[in-house]
C-alpha cells in the first residue's frame, strides 16, 4: 500500500483508495490517523474480494442507493463498505482483529442518515 498527497485538489474528499494506493487531498491528512485508518479498511475490503469485485459491489450498491434514498450523500454513507469503514475508523486497531469479509454483516445493518 502506498499513501499519496496532492492528487486529488479537484475532489471534495480529503481520501480515497484506488488499490494498492491511498490518495489524500494534502499532506498534513498524512497525520490523521483515522483517515488514514479508514482507507486502510478499504485496502483490507479489496483485496478480501480480489480488488475488481470490490468495485463492482461497491458501484452497485452506491447505485441502489441512490434510487433508494435520491441523495448522493446518503447512499454513499449507506454503502455497506462504507458503514464499516466509518464505524470502525477511531479504532487504530481494528484490523489486527478484523474478521473476513467483515464487510458483508452491515450489508442488512441499520441505515445511516
Amino acid at each position: 500500500m502506498l499513501v499519496v498527497y496532492g492528487v486529488i485538489p479537484f475532489m471534495k474528499i480529503d481520501g480515497i483508495t484506488l488499490y494498492p494506493f491511498i490518495f489524500v487531498r494534502k499532506k498534513s491528512l498524512l497525520q490523521n490517523k483515522r483517515l488514514i485508518n479508514h482507507e486502510k479498511i478499504h485496502v483490507k475490503q479489496e483485496l478480501e474480494l480480489l480488488i475488481v469485485p470490490f468495485y463492482l459491489l461497491y458501484l452497485t450498491h452506491y447505485l441502489y442507493n441512490l434510487l433508494k434514498f435520491k441523495n448522493h450523500k446518503k447512499a454513499y454513507l449507506n454503502i455497506f463498505f462504507e458503514k464499516e469503514a466509518y464505524q470502525n475508523d477511531y479504532d487504530l486497531k481494528y484490523l489486527k482483529n478484523r474478521k473476513v469479509f467483515e464487510s458483508f454483516k452491515y450489508l442488512l445493518s441499520k441505515q445511516i442518515n
